[in-house]
């Protein structure tokens, strides 16, 4: 009979000693303070009392929930990277390097002339043209329009503004919210405020990402909400750009009303949702509640697309 836990003995004059459970083949006379079993110096590791082996370590980890963001994100140590901010940034400066390069210009990439015989726009870009929101085009099946325009900017200036604004408030959204709500929330405020600008503005053509912009506006307020924090800071910068958007010629209001009502619908489904229906501390029901919320809303923004769609489609006989 062996035991692989002890070498040494009295046949060879040697007394017993000790061998690590996870390296038998090394004699220690240490050992694990929680559990107690032998140990080499390999597989301790330093704790508030003593020294806890690999394997007590991995158990209490492995019991210990997860710390998580107001919306159920997990909390990433140090200094996380907000890569899907990033991520639509690139896209964006990409989208408008490709538009630039077709028209030939950074400053009016978006350049356009009506056709005088068929009225329809013609753009030096054929992305730009492709893209940029047209409720009239939309209506006659272009729907990739709703979520394209919201990639397009017309000119330098407005890209940079744009990104600006997406760098300073998108960062801080994503942690809170987490990558994949975080990418549900702007998507579905770039197709509100598309949804506006279909239901309430006129026929003339609208670009930009600052509808999905004004949704992590709105987002951030109802995250402060949800902390019990005053949301005044923000909704000071929202009062500030409505104003802007009321006053300066060429802004689409309807584009950022649209995707500022979309973001913080959005954000409410996904931090109020769970609380409302009764989720309690069950994190993946909440998670669940929260996902059907944010789809209720999109299907609720595509709803007023379509009704705009079918008014137009019968206005014009499409």
């Amino acid at each position: 009979m062996t035991n692989p836990g002890w070498g040494g003995g009295p046949g060879d004059g040697t007394p017993l000693q000790p061998r690590c459970v996870r390296h038998p083949d090394r004699p220690t006379g240490l050992s694990c303070t929680r559990c107690g079993r032998p140990a080499c110096p390999d597989c301790l590791r330093p704790a508030s009392v003593g020294q806890h082996c690999v394997d007590c370590i991995a158990a209490d980890n492995r019991n210990t929930a997860a710390v998580r963001t107001v919306a159920g994100a997990p909390v990433r140590a140090g200094l996380p990277t907000p890569i899907v901010t990033y991520v639509l940034m690139g896209i964006n400066v990409l989208v408008f390097l490709v538009t630039a390069v077709q028209a030939k210009s950074l400053l009016d990439n978006g350049r356009g002339l009506i056709n005088p015989f068929t009225g329809a726009a013609v753009f030096d870009s054929q992305l730009f043209g492709r893209w940029v929101l047209s409720p009239i085009d939309v209506a006659n099946g272009d729907w990739m329009r709703l979520l394209g325009s919201g990639f397009l900017h017309f000119g330098l200036l407005h890209l940079a503004v744009n990104m600006f604004a997406l760098y300073i408030l998108g960062r801080d959204t994503e942690l809170v919210l987490g990558r994949s709500r975080y990418v549900a929330v702007y998507l579905i405020s770039l197709l509100g405020g598309s949804a506006a600008v279909m239901a309430l503005s006129g026929d003339g053509f609208t670009a930009g990402a600052s509808g999905a912009i004004f949704g992590i506006m709105g987002a951030q307020a109802v995250i402060l909400l949800k902390l019990r924090r005053s949301p005044a800071p923000i909704v000071a910068v929202i009062a500030i750009n409505v104003v802007i958007s009321l006053t300066l010629p060429g802004i689409s209001f309807w584009g950022h009303f649209g995707g500022l009502a979309a973001g913080a619908a959005a954000t409410a489904a996904l931090l109020y949702a769970p609380q409302w229906f009764g989720a309690g501390q069950d994190r993946v029901k909440a998670v669940r509640i929260g996902w059907i919320g944010l789809g209720v809303v999109a299907v609720g923004t595509l709803g007023v697309v379509g009704l705009r769609v079918a008014q137009l489609r019968s206005e014009y006989g499409l």
